[in-house]
Formats: C-alpha cells, structure tokens, sequence
C-alpha cells in the first residue's frame, strides 16, 4: 500500500474556513431527550505535520436561549503504521479539559468512524464521531453515545458544513 492510500489524506478537505450549522440535544445523557437547539459557527481548519496531522477552530459567537459563546479545538493525527486517525477534542466551555481520544478511519463505504469509552456527569459513555460526505463541498459529522456498550446508538451532535473558502 503506497503512502497516497493509506488514509494519511482523509482529511485532506478540512482547510479553509467553514460555515457550519449545528443541531444539538439539550441533554445527550438523558436517553429520553428529544429538546434540541440549534445554532452556527465558523471553523477554520489547516492541514499540518506535511499531511499527518490537521487542526481546526470552531468559533461559535452566539447561542440561543443565552447560552455562552464558546471556542473549540480539534487536533488529528494520523498513525501510518496503524493506519488510524487519532482525534482530541477541547473547547473553552470546559477550560483546561482535553476529551479522551477518538480513534478509528474511513471505511470502504466512505464514512469515517472514530470511538473512545468516556465517563460524562458519573454516566460511562460509548463515544462515536462519524464524517460522510467529506468529497463534497458539503461535509457532515455527527456524535452519538451508547449507554450499552454499543449494541445501540443516539445520535446528539450534528453539523453540517459549507465552504466559505479554502
């Protein structure tokens, strides 16, 4: 396998600056949840470490209902030998908290799946981020928890991206 399709160019579409909706459950640890709230932000992602590795900033400046405004970070790292993206997370509404690692890839199916095992308010929790659509101009990701181990999933995060430029 050369080094051109070994997954190191996954994330090959995370420059430039995004315009991004996000719908959001208002309790993702109560699995009878079904408030959502919704708002935008703009994210500016760069590739870096000659394409083994990307970052992003999330900037959200308004939330409704008088939520806070907050700023977010991402940093992937793609392993060659294992061939697995390794993804951290951190934003400002939790300051000086990096979230566990998610780990995984993109399948044949061309969706990306990364999971980690997390503990949330005493609750253990089943972590999984999916990316699908990456080779439009319109990606999607989306986070879902298990409370079973991951027999089951619900989804509570979703964004949705439109370029603004690269």
């Amino acid at each position: 396998m050369s080094d051109d399709d070994d997954g190191r160019h996954d994330f090959d579409f995370v420059p430039g600056v995004w315009q991004m909706h996000h719908r959001k459950l208002v309790d993702p640890l109560d699995p009878e949840c079904d408030e959502w709230v919704e708002f935008d932000s703009v994210s500016t992602g760069d590739i870096r470490l000659y394409g083994l590795g990307n970052t992003d900033r999330m900037l959200v400046e308004s939330m409704p209902s008088g939520g806070r405004p907050f700023e977010g970070m991402t940093l992937r790292l793609f392993d060659p030998q294992e061939r697995v993206w390794r993804i951290w997370w951190t934003s400002s509404s939790r300051p000086g908290v990096l979230d566990p690692l998610v780990v995984g890839r993109f399948e044949e199916d061309g969706v990306g799946r990364f999971y980690c095992d997390d503990v949330l308010d005493g609750t253990p929790v089943r972590v999984r981020f999916e990316w699908s659509d990456t080779t439009t101009g319109t990606p999607k990701w989306n986070q879902a928890f298990s409370f079973d181990g991951g027999q089951t999933w619900k989804p509570n995060w979703y964004n949705w991206f439109a370029r603004l430029s690269l």
